[in-house]
């Protein structure tokens, strides 16, 4: 193909790729839904941030302004002064990192054993794991409750952590990644003498590093968002965590000029999660389609 050739195309494709019709279709078919969900998603987000930082006259007003005329830090003191933030934030704390690692770690062997382990109605187990995914988790609330508190665990730590130990989105999710990893891999460890522990923790769960990361964050956020369960469990401010210590807000202040101090509340409850999800969402794409293509 000659060089005029070869430019007479390229002139084509140009003129084709940035037509009217062509444009007119990535538009609506690409950038429009997509500018529409960021809209849906981070215009509440952005006001409840600003919100926050806005004197009460300013969020009850009938002329309201999107940037806060006198900024200020007042709803965050208030928040500071009327919830033990520290207390709440510590039980967050734990109840995120031990339950997150516990329901990470039986994720990990249970799809192992899922994909690798022979066993008898391996198919039954595998079943009643969907059947968990389908069942919501508020209809297991009355059972959980009457068990902790029959065992003591009401106003405990652990009675908030133990009741959600297992995870069955993890579960299936990460069988479903095991079971693309060559057969031959494992066989080889095998044959050289590695148990399951050792193929386990040395070879699936490196190669598996970020679906188990996607899980791990998954987790992580539901953890630290639970509400209905801690709520439900504690009534000592001693043992709340943070979304049931920071609901302590609309109680106590159960009239509209507490705008500004619930929306600095929710500002110090998705805050952590933001940063968690900074640290791992190159993981989140890479976890999710891992499998997906050969």
């Amino acid at each position: 193909m000659s060089s005029t050739t070869r430019t007479a195309s390229l002139r084509t494709q140009w003129r084709q790729a940035f037509s009217r019709r062509n444009l007119a279709a990535t538009v609506l078919g690409g950038y429009l839904p997509i500018l529409i969900a960021m809209a849906i998603i981070v215009l509440p987000l952005a006001w409840m941030v600003i919100a926050s930082f806005k004197p009460i006259p300013e969020i009850i007003t009938t002329q309201p302004t999107l940037w806060p005329q006198a900024p200020t830090l007042d709803n965050y003191r208030h928040v500071a002064d009327t919830v033990p933030l520290l207390t709440v934030l510590g039980n967050s704390l734990i109840v995120t990192i031990v339950g997150s690692a516990i329901k990470v770690v039986l994720a990990i062997t249970t799809a192992y054993a899922l994909v690798f382990v022979d066993f008898r109605f391996k198919n039954a187990v595998f079943l009643a794991v969907l059947v968990a995914l389908m069942v919501p988790p508020e209809a297991a609330l009355l059972p959980n409750y009457l068990t902790i508190s029959a065992l003591g665990g009401r106003n405990t730590l652990w009675g908030i952590i133990l009741p959600g130990l297992g995870t069955a989105f993890g579960t299936f999710l990460l069988r479903q990644q095991f079971k693309t990893l060559p057969k031959e891999l494992l066989e080889a460890a095998k044959l050289d003498g590695a148990g399951h522990l050792k193929r386990l923790w040395r070879i699936v769960v490196p190669v598996s590093a970020p679906t188990i990361a996607t899980v791990a964050l998954v987790t992580i956020v539901g953890e630290w968002n639970s509400f209905m369960w801690p709520l439900i469990i504690t009534d000592s401010v001693h043992t709340m965590t943070l979304p049931v210590g920071l609901n302590l807000l609309q109680t106590i202040e159960g009239q509209t000029g507490s705008y500004g101090y619930l929306m600095a509340g929710a500002v110090l409850v998705i805050l952590p999660v933001l940063v968690v999800f900074a640290a791992l969402q190159r993981f989140i794409v890479s976890g999710l389609t891992q499998g997906a293509v050969k």
